[in-house]
């Protein structure tokens, strides 16, 4: 079943558009570091639906592509703007209450173990300074997320964030290790299936799916 299209006056079938956002800092010296890991994983996402490439886009003031999943619509979006001013971006494109029903942010969580993906829907920000530039934007925390975790763990796989406000801020602008680059491959190819679930299965297939995995 597809969740995302209705029935017209006229009976035919629409599908729908979405969005999808990549949240992240531009430029080169944030480009591989761990708060970057959402504009990493939508634009490997683009690479492997071969959306034809990201082009500058003066309205949203994003790096944009766009293409078609099944036979469903996206707008793929990695602003360019710094995260906490992520909304200005996003704003162009979800114009409703409605709208934002499809958008989907995909972000680096420090609350989940590295590597752990987890899909949420109307949830606050959990202090993510991207999300909350969204919610702030769109005026509506009811979108679907994709967090990415990036916390250190034990050997055991207890998460071991870093403790204060600094630490934190230095330990996610710090770039992902060697073996971290290995293995996101891996999670990026989970986030990107996980994406591809939400156009075409819905939010709540979708949820059910890689919730469990």
């Amino acid at each position: 079943m597809v969740l995302f299209c209705f029935l017209d006056s006229r009976g035919t079938l629409t599908y729908m558009k979405f969005v999808i956002v990549g949240l992240g800092n531009p430029g080169e010296e944030y480009e591989h570091t761990r708060h970057n890991a959402g504009r990493l994983a939508v634009d490997a996402f683009e690479k492997v639906n071969e959306f034809g490439g990201f082009q500058v886009d003066k309205k949203t003031k994003s790096d944009s592509s766009k293409g078609s999943i099944g036979k469903h619509t996206a707008t793929l979006l990695l602003p360019n703007t710094f995260m906490n001013k992520s909304g200005s971006a996003v704003k162009e494109l979800v114009t409703s209450i409605k709208a934002a029903e499809r958008l989907v942010v995909v972000y680096d969580d420090i609350d989940l173990p590295f590597g752990k993906i987890k899909l949420a829907f109307g949830r606050g920000s959990g202090g993510h300074k991207g999300v909350e530039s969204i919610i702030r934007a769109v005026k509506t925390k009811d979108f679907i997320r994709i967090r990415i975790g990036v916390a250190p763990t034990t050997p055991s796989g207890k998460i071991k964030k870093p403790s204060g406000e600094q630490k934190v801020y230095d330990y996610l602008l710090g770039e992902f290790k060697k073996k971290e680059m290995d293995e996101l491959k891996k999670i990026f190819k989970t986030t990107s299936e996980a994406l591809t679930s939400i156009v075409i299965d819905g939010r709540a297939k979708a949820t059910n799916t890689f919730n469990t995995k």
